[in-house]
């Protein structure tokens, strides 16, 4: 190997990698930085990469594909990791591993490289995805291979060759950052009794200390795709970045949670996902309207299994490719909007209406009705209750 891609993001671990894979590998390095929303670390991080030696830095805005060819099917998927996590992470790598691979074949470089842990999750989705993309790809995963064991050797080792190094006493904790989310782990975090510290959140505000003043917005959908906020059509991106705005305002979308990780260990991870939180709740209430009873608990059962394959690292394989084609399939009408109160961390539905809907409001009334026959009930509950009332029937002869 001559060339290698790095994932580099400017923060302390891919620093070092960067210069450990020309000092111990002897090898050209090109940082290959995906901006997926992060801010202005984009191109501070094209500055540092020069600085600390690659031959060459690239920035790629990946924005748009990382909303729509990402984020938006998870939502149309109403995917959420154990009942909590929207995945703003797990929904990145993909897209960053897509571009890695699409630079290393444009650079010529022999293999890519990603300074994700051996104890975590990211090592696998990276290189999962880099496979199914290009089965001969090379990876280098430096953390399982070097004998630097952990921050503090990584910290020794930067001040060794002058590398900036932004870890600091006053944010104790690592984070990462794109457009659906942020999220925190590590340091202090790293005990699960312990609170967030004061101060660490960066999307939001403080619920209890947002403006006690309510709003209420509308988000359009076609398709299951969101498309407008009161009555403004967006693209993609300019969506999401626009309801990150109104819910950070708001302090919504905050998730601390213990999760389980694919590689077997569980994992306190602090995450602030304002827009999304409000697009999953949008979402979820005009399907309530235009999606078939059946058809939306059989997708409730398949949800948890999309999400597991997604935060695992199977976002290119053939499974949920597959399950994708479902969930799309019976997004295709779920058009409509919904009406949402936004209130000190909280997202309230206040309305839904679509022209797909399957509400019945001349069935469903209270009042009378020439729709549905009552009496219709008796014959279907006797039915119903006919394998209770022999089970009970065995039960009573039994003496229970």
């Amino acid at each position: 190997m001559k060339r290698v891609i790095l994932a580099y993001s400017g923060g302390l671990d891919t620093s070092v990698i960067l210069r450990w894979l020309m000092e111990e590998k002897n090898l050209e390095v090109i940082a290959y930085t995906a901006d997926v929303g992060q801010g202005d670390e984009v191109g501070e991080a094209k500055r540092k990469a020069l600085d600390t030696g690659a031959v060459e830095a690239v920035a790629e805005d990946l924005t748009e594909e990382f909303v729509a060819d990402f984020v938006f099917p998870a939502l149309r998927a109403s995917a959420l990791y154990e009942g909590y996590y929207l995945m703003g992470t797990s929904l990145a790598r993909p897209v960053i591993s897509k571009g890695l691979v699409r630079a290393a074949e444009k650079y010529g470089a022999d293999a890519i490289a990603h300074g994700a842990t051996g104890k975590g999750n990211d090592q696998v989705r990276f290189e999962l995805s880099a496979y199914a993309l290009n089965p001969d790809i090379k990876v280098i995963a430096p953390w399982r291979e070097w004998d630097l064991k952990g921050r503090a050797d990584c910290i020794r080792y930067a001040e060794k060759f002058g590398i900036p190094i932004p870890v600091t006493p006053d944010k104790p904790y690592s984070t990462d950052a794109n457009l659906l989310h942020i999220s925190y782990e590590g340091g202090v975090l790293e005990d699960p009794w312990v609170g967030p510290p004061k101060g660490m959140f960066n999307m939001t505000v403080d619920p209890w200390e947002a403006d006690d003043v309510v709003e209420e917005i509308t988000v359009g959908f076609e398709r299951g795709n969101p498309v407008a906020v009161n009555g403004v059509p967006m693209g993609p991106a300019e969506l999401l970045a626009h309801l990150n705005g109104v819910g950070g305002r708001h302090g919504i979308g905050r998730v601390d949670i213990v999760e389980n990780r694919f590689v077997g260990m569980k994992s306190r991870g602090v995450y602030e996902t304002p827009g999304g939180t409000i697009l999953y709740h949008a979402h979820r209430a005009v399907e309530s309207l235009a999606l078939d009873r059946e058809v939306a608990h059989l997708r409730d059962e398949l949800a948890p299994r999309y999400a597991e394959m997604v935060y695992n690292g199977f976002w290119f394989a053939p499974e949920r490719e597959a399950l994708q084609d479902f969930m799309d399939r019976i997004q295709e009408r779920v058009t409509g909007e919904a009406r949402l109160k936004l209130y000190k961390g909280n997202v309230i539905v206040e309305g839904r209406r679509s022209d797909e809907s399957l509400y019945d409001e001349a069935t469903v009334t209270f009042e009378e009705d020439d729709v549905y026959d009552q009496g219709d009930a008796t014959g279907f509950i006797r039915l119903q209750s006919l394998r209770l009332r022999t089970f009970a029937e065995k039960r009573v002869g039994a003496g229970e």
